[in-house]
């Protein structure tokens, strides 16, 4: 049964800082704080619309640093919302926060509450990227943070950025392989997006940084995607929620309303394009893929398809059971599938 979150934003409630990239009303369009009766609603129509799929659902503090809020509201909120783990309701509580604002008193507040899974927000594992971002933690507090969440039995997600000021691709890679090593259940990606009244709009406007295009965050994140999803780390996100709010106040940067799309399909034809040279396929290239995933072996609005024919190749998608969702395998002579 499919996961889902009923989200409830908090919104840059409790963050004793002010991150280089950071405005959370232009990102949710959200202003106001919730309180407990807003808890109870988002829960009861949640509770009525899921039916039965209610009991794999989770509900979800995100928007600030949840941990850091005071501590009458954090509880506030929970209370709210723990009764309705305890009848078996809801499978948990899902919360972001920041590594600096996890410790062992915390962490007990939570697990009485009935909350399952908390998301780190690392950002980078590159303490002189953290610094020129304002992000005013280090690695080193992701590893404590990291350790004590699962000592606790929490499921741990960590949630890391790209493209970010003083960042490289390097550097990015780095970040990955040094979350991977903490054993997180789940990432998040989010490719830097320069908004209106922050800090790296100023650097932007200055000259001063340079962000990502849509294509270099596409490229890099194709290699993320695929390095954390072959170590069954699962990406629950990547790249920003698409809202009104967002496109209004976004001045530049790798924002793309179906940037994972464009990543995944950039993922499989990375190793379309492996076994081209493997089999030296000249002509015709027919490859096999699960049944979910032709659209992502043609590409977005057939972008492979297009790449492929540049190279004076004719691309033939074929759908066979059993693959993995990006697995592709060639398939030599005619074979007896449909194709697209």
């Amino acid at each position: 049964m499919k996961h889902s979150n009923i989200a409830i934003f908090v919104p840059h409630n409790g963050c004793p800082h002010c991150c280089s990239f950071c405005n959370q009303k232009k990102i949710t369009g959200q202003s106001f704080q919730p309180r407990r009766e807003d808890v109870i609603s988002a829960a009861e129509i949640a509770k009525k619309s899921l039916g039965d799929a209610a009991k794999n659902a989770e509900i979800a503090f995100f928007g600030g640093s949840f941990t850091a809020i005071d501590r009458e509201y954090m509880l506030e909120l929970l209370n709210a919302a723990s009764p309705y783990i305890r009848e078996g309701v809801f499978a948990g509580i899902r919360l972001s926060t920041r590594p600096d604002a996890i410790d062992e008193e915390v962490l007990s507040i939570l697990k009485e509450h009935g909350v399952t899974s908390i998301e780190l927000g690392a950002q980078s594992m590159d303490d002189e990227v953290l610094r020129a971002n304002r992000r005013g933690h280090t690695a080193e507090d992701v590893v404590r943070a990291s350790g004590l969440i699962k000592n606790y039995g929490f499921s741990l997600g960590l949630q890391m950025m790209t493209g970010l000021y003083m960042s490289s691709d390097e550097k990015d890679i780095a970040t990955a392989h040094k979350l991977a090593e903490l054993s997180p259940d789940t990432v998040r990606i989010y490719p830097a997006v320069v908004l209106k009244d922050t800090e790296l709009y100023e650097l932007y406007r200055k000259g001063e940084y340079r962000p990502q295009t849509v294509e270099e965050a596409v490229s890099l994140c194709a290699v993320l995607l695929s390095f954390f999803e072959e170590r069954g780390i699962s990406v629950i996100r990547l790249g920003l929620h698409d809202s009104d709010s967002l496109r209004s106040n976004y001045a530049a940067g790798a924002f793309h309303p179906a940037l994972r799309e464009l990543c995944e399909s950039r993922m499989m034809l990375k190793r379309a394009m492996e076994l081209v040279k493997k089999y030296d396929i000249r002509d015709e290239a027919v490859f096999a893929v699960s049944p979910s995933s032709v659209s992502r072996m043609t590409g977005q609005k057939r972008c492979n398809t297009e790449e492929f024919a540049k190279m004076g190749i004719r691309l033939r998608v074929v759908q066979r059971s059993g693959l993995g969702k990006y697995d592709v395998e060639w398939v030599p002579g005619k074979e007896e599938e449909s194709a697209t």
